[in-house]
Protein backbone atom coordinates (compact mmCIF):
# COMPACT_ATOMS: atom_id res chain seq x y z
CA UNK A 1 0.00 0.00 0.00
CA UNK A 2 2.75 2.01 0.64
CA UNK A 3 4.32 2.17 -2.78
CA UNK A 4 0.97 3.57 -3.81
CA UNK A 5 1.69 6.35 -2.11
CA UNK A 6 3.58 9.78 -3.30
CA UNK A 7 5.52 11.68 -0.41
CA UNK A 8 5.52 14.49 -2.16
CA UNK A 9 1.61 14.89 -2.09
CA UNK A 10 1.35 13.87 1.65
CA UNK A 11 4.15 16.21 2.35
CA UNK A 12 2.92 19.07 0.39
CA UNK A 13 -0.51 18.50 2.24
CA UNK A 14 0.86 18.47 5.62
CA UNK A 15 2.80 22.16 4.74
CA UNK A 16 -0.51 23.66 4.01
CA UNK A 17 -2.47 22.26 7.12
CA UNK A 18 0.67 23.73 9.51
CA UNK A 19 0.48 26.78 7.55
CA UNK A 20 -3.47 27.34 8.17
CA UNK A 21 -2.65 25.89 11.65
CA UNK A 22 0.10 28.54 12.43
CA UNK A 23 -1.79 31.34 10.76
CA UNK A 24 -5.14 30.66 13.32
CA UNK A 25 -3.21 29.72 16.23
CA UNK A 26 -0.05 31.57 16.36
CA UNK A 27 -0.21 35.63 16.97
CA UNK A 28 2.36 37.16 14.39
CA UNK A 29 3.01 34.22 12.18
CA UNK A 30 1.08 36.29 9.39
CA UNK A 31 3.31 39.24 10.11
CA UNK A 32 4.65 40.43 7.27
CA UNK A 33 8.28 40.87 8.59
CA UNK A 34 7.67 37.18 9.84
CA UNK A 35 7.10 35.92 6.33
CA UNK A 36 9.72 37.97 5.18
CA UNK A 37 11.94 36.10 7.36
CA UNK A 38 10.13 32.61 6.79
CA UNK A 39 10.80 33.60 3.07
CA UNK A 40 14.72 34.01 3.71
CA UNK A 41 15.27 31.12 5.44
CA UNK A 42 13.33 28.64 3.17
CA UNK A 43 14.99 30.17 0.43
CA UNK A 44 18.76 29.72 1.64
CA UNK A 45 17.41 26.40 3.11
CA UNK A 46 16.32 25.44 -0.61
CA UNK A 47 19.27 26.35 -2.16
CA UNK A 48 21.20 24.37 -0.27
CA UNK A 49 18.71 21.40 -0.48
CA UNK A 50 19.09 21.58 -4.53
CA UNK A 51 22.34 20.87 -3.85
CA UNK A 52 22.27 18.39 -1.53
CA UNK A 53 19.59 17.13 -3.67
CA UNK A 54 22.35 16.62 -6.68
CA UNK A 55 24.80 14.68 -3.95
CA UNK A 56 22.12 12.42 -2.75
CA UNK A 57 20.12 11.51 -6.41
CA UNK A 58 24.02 10.69 -7.35
CA UNK A 59 24.38 8.48 -4.12
CA UNK A 60 25.97 10.71 -2.26
CA UNK A 61 25.85 13.29 0.68
CA UNK A 62 27.88 16.28 1.05
CA UNK A 63 28.21 17.49 4.76
CA UNK A 64 31.13 19.85 3.83
CA UNK A 65 28.85 22.82 2.41
CA UNK A 66 27.31 24.16 5.69
CA UNK A 67 31.70 24.56 5.90
CA UNK A 68 32.04 26.03 2.45
CA UNK A 69 29.18 28.78 2.14
CA UNK A 70 30.45 30.54 5.43
CA UNK A 71 34.15 30.63 4.77
CA UNK A 72 33.72 31.06 1.08
CA UNK A 73 31.71 33.82 1.49
CA UNK A 74 33.61 35.42 4.29
CA UNK A 75 36.89 35.38 2.92
CA UNK A 76 34.79 37.15 -0.35
CA UNK A 77 33.73 39.81 1.84
CA UNK A 78 36.86 40.28 3.58
CA UNK A 79 38.71 41.02 0.59
CA UNK A 80 36.36 43.39 -0.62
CA UNK A 81 36.74 45.11 2.49
CA UNK A 82 40.26 45.13 1.85
CA UNK A 83 39.55 47.22 -0.68
CA UNK A 84 40.22 44.02 -3.36
CA UNK A 85 36.95 44.71 -6.27
CA UNK A 86 34.25 42.73 -5.97
CA UNK A 87 34.50 40.86 -9.49
CA UNK A 88 37.98 39.84 -8.05
CA UNK A 89 37.13 38.76 -4.81
CA UNK A 90 33.96 36.60 -6.09
CA UNK A 91 36.41 35.24 -8.15
CA UNK A 92 38.46 34.35 -5.23
CA UNK A 93 35.75 32.52 -3.83
CA UNK A 94 34.63 30.66 -7.06
CA UNK A 95 37.93 29.37 -7.41
CA UNK A 96 38.23 28.23 -3.70
CA UNK A 97 34.65 26.85 -3.82
CA UNK A 98 35.67 24.58 -7.39
CA UNK A 99 39.08 22.88 -5.46
CA UNK A 100 36.84 22.12 -2.55
CA UNK A 101 34.28 20.64 -4.60
CA UNK A 102 37.51 18.91 -6.68
CA UNK A 103 38.87 18.05 -3.43
CA UNK A 104 35.63 16.24 -2.43
CA UNK A 105 35.18 14.24 -5.91
CA UNK A 106 38.62 13.28 -5.87
CA UNK A 107 38.47 11.79 -2.42
CA UNK A 108 35.17 10.09 -3.08
CA UNK A 109 35.83 8.62 -6.96
CA UNK A 110 39.41 8.06 -6.99
CA UNK A 111 40.35 7.37 -3.24
CA UNK A 112 36.79 5.82 -2.62
CA UNK A 113 36.35 6.63 0.74
CA UNK A 114 32.44 6.88 1.77
CA UNK A 115 30.88 10.03 0.85
CA UNK A 116 29.85 10.63 4.56
CA UNK A 117 33.52 10.63 6.10
CA UNK A 118 35.53 12.31 2.79
CA UNK A 119 32.93 15.44 3.42
CA UNK A 120 32.65 15.79 7.02
CA UNK A 121 36.24 15.61 7.52
CA UNK A 122 36.85 18.19 4.42
CA UNK A 123 34.13 20.17 6.44
CA UNK A 124 36.41 20.55 9.56
CA UNK A 125 39.36 21.02 7.74
CA UNK A 126 37.49 23.88 5.48
CA UNK A 127 35.95 25.92 8.50
CA UNK A 128 39.84 24.92 10.47
CA UNK A 129 41.84 26.35 7.03
CA UNK A 130 39.13 29.37 6.49
CA UNK A 131 40.01 30.39 10.19
CA UNK A 132 43.40 29.95 10.56
CA UNK A 133 44.14 31.27 7.42
CA UNK A 134 41.48 33.19 5.73
CA UNK A 135 39.06 34.79 8.02
CA UNK A 136 40.47 35.02 11.54
CA UNK A 137 37.42 36.90 12.91
CA UNK A 138 34.15 35.36 13.08
CA UNK A 139 31.16 37.52 11.78
CA UNK A 140 32.30 39.70 8.47
CA UNK A 141 30.13 42.53 7.33
CA UNK A 142 28.59 43.63 3.59
CA UNK A 143 30.56 46.49 3.50
CA UNK A 144 30.10 49.07 0.37
CA UNK A 145 27.04 50.71 -0.93
CA UNK A 146 23.72 48.89 0.01
CA UNK A 147 22.27 50.13 -2.90
CA UNK A 148 24.36 48.21 -5.27
CA UNK A 149 23.54 45.18 -7.25
CA UNK A 150 25.33 42.98 -5.17
CA UNK A 151 23.59 43.96 -1.74
CA UNK A 152 20.27 43.44 -3.35
CA UNK A 153 20.95 39.71 -3.94
CA UNK A 154 19.19 38.84 -0.80
CA UNK A 155 17.46 42.07 0.43
CA UNK A 156 16.06 43.29 -2.78
CA UNK A 157 12.65 42.76 -4.41
CA UNK A 158 11.74 42.51 -7.93
CA UNK A 159 7.96 43.38 -8.62
CA UNK A 160 7.27 42.82 -4.75
CA UNK A 161 8.87 39.35 -4.92
CA UNK A 162 12.04 39.52 -2.28
CA UNK A 163 15.08 38.43 -4.50
CA UNK A 164 15.79 35.17 -2.58
CA UNK A 165 12.96 33.65 -3.64
CA UNK A 166 14.25 34.41 -7.29
CA UNK A 167 17.42 33.38 -6.58
CA UNK A 168 15.73 29.93 -5.09
CA UNK A 169 13.71 29.56 -7.81
CA UNK A 170 16.63 29.95 -10.44
CA UNK A 171 19.26 28.04 -8.75
CA UNK A 172 16.28 25.22 -8.49
CA UNK A 173 14.93 25.96 -12.36
CA UNK A 174 18.63 25.73 -13.84
CA UNK A 175 19.23 22.31 -11.40
CA UNK A 176 15.90 20.64 -12.80
CA UNK A 177 16.80 21.17 -16.87
CA UNK A 178 20.66 19.96 -15.58
CA UNK A 179 19.43 16.47 -14.73
CA UNK A 180 16.80 16.64 -17.06
CA UNK A 181 17.79 17.58 -20.38
CA UNK A 182 21.54 17.10 -19.96
CA UNK A 183 23.74 14.41 -20.90
CA UNK A 184 25.89 15.16 -17.15
CA UNK A 185 22.48 15.24 -15.29
CA UNK A 186 21.37 11.82 -16.79
CA UNK A 187 24.22 10.16 -15.66
CA UNK A 188 23.93 11.70 -12.46
CA UNK A 189 20.44 9.71 -12.10
CA UNK A 190 22.47 6.67 -13.45
CA UNK A 191 25.00 6.77 -11.09
CA UNK A 192 22.61 7.08 -8.47
CA UNK A 193 20.47 4.29 -10.16
CA UNK A 194 23.14 1.33 -10.42
CA UNK A 195 26.57 2.64 -10.33
CA UNK A 196 28.09 -0.92 -11.48
CA UNK A 197 25.74 -0.41 -14.46
CA UNK A 198 26.29 3.06 -15.52
CA UNK A 199 29.97 1.98 -15.42
CA UNK A 200 29.45 -0.48 -17.98
CA UNK A 201 27.24 1.55 -20.09
CA UNK A 202 30.32 3.66 -20.64
CA UNK A 203 29.66 6.38 -17.81
CA UNK A 204 32.32 8.20 -17.32
CA UNK A 205 31.71 7.50 -13.27
CA UNK A 206 34.40 9.03 -10.95
CA UNK A 207 34.96 12.23 -13.36
CA UNK A 208 31.14 12.81 -12.96
CA UNK A 209 31.47 12.63 -9.32
CA UNK A 210 34.05 15.06 -9.52
CA UNK A 211 31.55 17.33 -11.57
CA UNK A 212 28.79 16.41 -8.92
CA UNK A 213 30.49 18.31 -6.07
CA UNK A 214 32.03 21.06 -7.54
CA UNK A 215 28.53 21.96 -8.58
CA UNK A 216 27.44 21.44 -4.95
CA UNK A 217 30.22 23.85 -3.73
CA UNK A 218 29.32 26.38 -6.29
CA UNK A 219 25.26 26.11 -5.25
CA UNK A 220 26.76 26.43 -1.36
CA UNK A 221 28.33 29.73 -2.71
CA UNK A 222 25.60 30.46 -4.30
CA UNK A 223 23.37 30.07 -1.39
CA UNK A 224 26.04 32.27 1.40
CA UNK A 225 26.02 35.05 -0.60
CA UNK A 226 22.21 35.68 -0.73
CA UNK A 227 22.15 34.87 2.94
CA UNK A 228 24.99 37.28 3.40
CA UNK A 229 23.45 40.44 1.55
CA UNK A 230 19.90 39.47 3.41
CA UNK A 231 21.30 39.85 6.73
CA UNK A 232 24.33 42.24 5.87
CA UNK A 233 26.95 39.95 7.79
CA UNK A 234 28.16 36.43 7.21
CA UNK A 235 29.15 34.20 10.85
CA UNK A 236 31.89 31.60 10.58
CA UNK A 237 30.17 30.22 13.12
CA UNK A 238 27.65 28.63 10.85
CA UNK A 239 30.20 25.60 9.97
CA UNK A 240 29.46 24.15 13.84
CA UNK A 241 25.62 24.51 13.36
CA UNK A 242 23.07 21.33 12.87
CA UNK A 243 21.81 23.28 9.81
CA UNK A 244 23.79 20.52 7.56
CA UNK A 245 20.64 18.40 9.25
CA UNK A 246 17.88 20.66 7.93
CA UNK A 247 19.51 20.44 4.77
CA UNK A 248 19.38 16.68 4.41
CA UNK A 249 15.55 16.87 6.49
CA UNK A 250 14.80 19.18 3.11
CA UNK A 251 16.02 16.39 0.73
CA UNK A 252 14.64 13.37 2.40
CA UNK A 253 11.16 14.67 3.62
CA UNK A 254 10.65 15.85 0.72
CA UNK A 255 10.54 12.36 -1.41
CA UNK A 256 14.64 11.91 -3.04
CA UNK A 257 15.72 8.44 -1.94
CA UNK A 258 18.51 7.85 -0.01
CA UNK A 259 18.91 4.78 -2.05
CA UNK A 260 19.93 7.29 -4.73
CA UNK A 261 18.70 7.82 -8.97
CA UNK A 262 15.13 9.13 -7.11
CA UNK A 263 13.57 12.12 -6.95
CA UNK A 264 13.92 15.56 -8.33
CA UNK A 265 13.82 19.43 -7.79
CA UNK A 266 10.22 19.02 -7.14
CA UNK A 267 10.49 17.40 -4.33
CA UNK A 268 13.32 19.76 -2.72
CA UNK A 269 10.98 22.55 -3.42
CA UNK A 270 8.05 20.60 -1.33
CA UNK A 271 10.30 19.80 1.46
CA UNK A 272 11.43 23.26 2.00
CA UNK A 273 8.57 24.62 2.27
CA UNK A 274 7.42 22.26 4.70
CA UNK A 275 10.33 22.74 6.88
CA UNK A 276 10.16 26.42 6.76
CA UNK A 277 7.12 26.66 7.78
CA UNK A 278 7.66 24.25 10.54
CA UNK A 279 10.77 26.18 11.50
CA UNK A 280 9.38 29.26 11.89
CA UNK A 281 6.33 28.41 14.18
CA UNK A 282 8.52 26.70 16.24
CA UNK A 283 10.37 29.60 16.69
CA UNK A 284 7.17 32.03 17.50
CA UNK A 285 6.51 29.02 19.85
CA UNK A 286 9.42 29.63 21.58
CA UNK A 287 10.80 26.32 21.71
CA UNK A 288 13.84 25.88 23.39
CA UNK A 289 17.01 25.12 20.93
CA UNK A 290 16.99 21.66 22.60
CA UNK A 291 13.28 20.80 21.56
CA UNK A 292 13.65 21.63 18.29
CA UNK A 293 16.75 19.54 17.87
CA UNK A 294 14.29 16.84 19.11
CA UNK A 295 11.35 17.82 16.94
CA UNK A 296 13.37 17.99 14.02
CA UNK A 297 15.06 14.55 14.87
CA UNK A 298 12.30 12.59 15.26
CA UNK A 299 11.16 14.11 11.87
CA UNK A 300 13.87 12.79 10.08
CA UNK A 301 13.80 9.69 11.31
CA UNK A 302 10.79 9.41 10.35
CA UNK A 303 11.11 10.72 6.39
CA UNK A 304 14.10 8.25 6.65
CA UNK A 305 11.90 5.38 7.42
CA UNK A 306 9.45 5.94 4.95
CA UNK A 307 12.34 6.66 2.64
CA UNK A 308 13.11 3.32 3.48
CA UNK A 309 9.66 1.54 2.93
CA UNK A 310 9.13 3.58 -0.54
CA UNK A 311 12.18 3.08 -2.11
CA UNK A 312 14.00 -0.43 0.15
CA UNK A 313 18.16 -0.25 -0.21
CA UNK A 314 19.37 -3.03 -2.68
CA UNK A 315 22.40 -4.80 -3.52
CA UNK A 316 24.31 -2.49 -4.58
CA UNK A 317 23.49 -0.01 -2.30
CA UNK A 318 24.53 -1.88 1.06
CA UNK A 319 28.45 -2.63 -0.89
CA UNK A 320 28.62 0.72 -1.59
CA UNK A 321 27.92 2.33 2.10
CA UNK A 322 28.02 5.81 1.32
CA UNK A 323 24.99 6.79 2.75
Amino acid sequence: MLRGLSQERIVLVIAVALFVAFSVALPGFLDPGNLLSLVQNVSILGILGVGMAIAIIGRGIDLSVLSTMPISVAWMLSLVNDGLPLWLALLCALAFVIVVGIINGVLIAYVEIPAIFATLAMGIAIYGFGKAYLVPIEAVYVGGDRSSWFYSIGSGRVLGVPTPVIVFALVALVAWLFLRYLKPGRFIYGMGDNPAAARITGIPVRPMIVVQYVLISIIALIAGIVMATALSQINTRLALSTMVYDVILVVVLGGIGLSGGKGGIRNVIVGTILIGILLNGMTIMNLTYTVQSILKSVILLAAIVVDTLLNPRDEQTAQHGDI
